[in-house]
């Protein structure tokens, strides 16, 4: 399916509003958190799960077999890359635990990441840093506050197993330099995993161009799926490399008493029971995606949020905590005196959904800037420039009530 490069009208948003059923009772900036799913994607888990129900689980299953396969195309088209390369699983942490826990670690290895990297990853460092003794070495940011590309070149070595880092920050809008360590980590010809939970869907993403190794994501952030779906990509000539950290009859043949095969295409990473109403959403959730046309999503997130920092540059005691040359569809900050779990506890009254990041899920970067919770505003594609008038307006109310 080619990308489609028709503009976004104003006529465009209007549909996309009308098919987005939680516009009507919301204002939701919480996107980066889960957006609210089209009645497309509604209709298509519903279903599916109605017909479990009529007719039984496997029996569903095997009557919508193209529909459970055209996930794995849709995100092809998506990612630049071959079905092959795809596997879908439950949720974006485990697609990255099974890439990170297919690495064979030992004694001495180094693992390169970044300051503002996700309290989930950093966990798993830990983890075989205790159990197999790696090195974990943060690569310090550059003037713009995202990972130094120049001092993550002068820390390769022969030790260096893995360079993992996250795209986009739960914590702020900045978008780390992907491609710029994607060129870094092939001259190296090390290992690359790329964290883009928060980026696929708000931005074209090309694996190829990024010269990631292994790539996770989810459906229920910028690409508008259900909760509980997650997606895998692995690149082809490196999936022999990787033996996932447990197997099951899916993933694996059973060949004999005591031999069995590793499946050889990347839904090696995948077991056998999963959520197929799920998967069947998160399917339509990317061909929506791919119908809007990628570029054009991207260009109408930056715009609104762009629109959203200046208008927010304007309000009194309002200090903007996002970092980066590059920026996003994130926008985070904080309201001098006041804590931002009040700040969106007091939006939520008036129907305002925005998310608190806070110091555990990002720790080293919340601690090298003095950070202990910021309120985090998401916009996507269907929100507006009114809802941005009206957010703003709502958060001067919310910030002069706490005077």
């Amino acid at each position: 399916m080619s990308m489609n490069t028709k503009l976004l009208t104003l006529s465009d948003i209007d549909r996309l509003r009308s098919e987005t059923p939680g516009v009507l009772e919301k204002l939701h900036f919480n996107n980066a958190g889960a957006s609210l799913m089209p009645q497309k994607v509604l209709d298509a888990v519903v279903s599916h799960l109605q017909l479990e129900a009529r007719i039984g689980g496997y029996e569903a299953a095997d009557q919508a077999e193209e529909m459970l396969e055209r996930v794995y195309d849709a995100f092809a088209d998506l990612l630049f890359c071959s079905r092959e390369e795809i596997a879908i699983v439950e949720n974006a942490t485990r697609a990255w635990d099974m890439a990170f826990y297919s690495m064979q670690f030992k004694a001495g290895d180094r693992i390169l990441t970044a300051v503002a990297e996700y309290a989930s990853n950093y966990i798993a460092f830990l983890q075989v840093q205790k159990n197999a003794g790696v090195q974990i070495d943060v690569i310090p940011n550059d003037e713009f506050g995202q990972i130094d590309v120049n001092a993550l070149q002068q820390s390769i070595d022969d030790k260096v197993k893995l360079i993992a880092i996250t795209h986009v920050p739960t914590n702020g809008g900045l978008v780390n330099p992907a491609v710029e360590v994607g060129k870094v980590a092939k001259s190296a010809q090390i290992p690359y995993l790329l964290d883009a939970c928060q980026s696929v869907g708000q931005m074209t993403i090309d694996v190829d161009e990024i010269g990631c190794d292994m790539l996770s994501g989810t459906g229920r952030k910028y690409l508008r799926g259900p909760r509980g779906t997650g997606f895998l990509y692995v690149r082809k000539n490196f999936i022999e490399k990787l033996e996932p950290p447990f197997l099951d009859l899916h993933a694996a043949d059973w060949i004999s008493r005591d031999q069995f095969i590793v499946r050889n295409d990347a839904r090696r990473f995948e077991n056998w029971e999963a959520n197929y109403a799920g998967k069947i959403g998160l399917g339509v959730a990317v061909d929506y995606a791919l119908q809007l046309g990628m570029p054009n999503i991207e260009n109408r997130v930056l715009m609104l949020a762009g629109k959203l920092r200046d208008s927010l540059k304007k309000i009194e005691r309002v200090v903007l905590r996002d970092q980066g040359q590059k920026k996003c569809g994130i926008v985070t900050f904080t309201v001098e005196g006041q804590s931002p779990v009040e700040i969106k506890k007091k939006l939520a009254q008036q129907d305002v959904n925005v998310s608190v990041s806070r110091l555990p899920s990002t720790r080293l970067d919340m601690e090298a800037r003095n950070l202990e919770e910021v309120v985090r505003a998401s916009v996507h594609y269907y929100n507006t420039e009114k809802e941005i008038e009206r957010f703003c307006s709502q958060l001067e109310g919310v910030i002069n009530s706490g005077v």
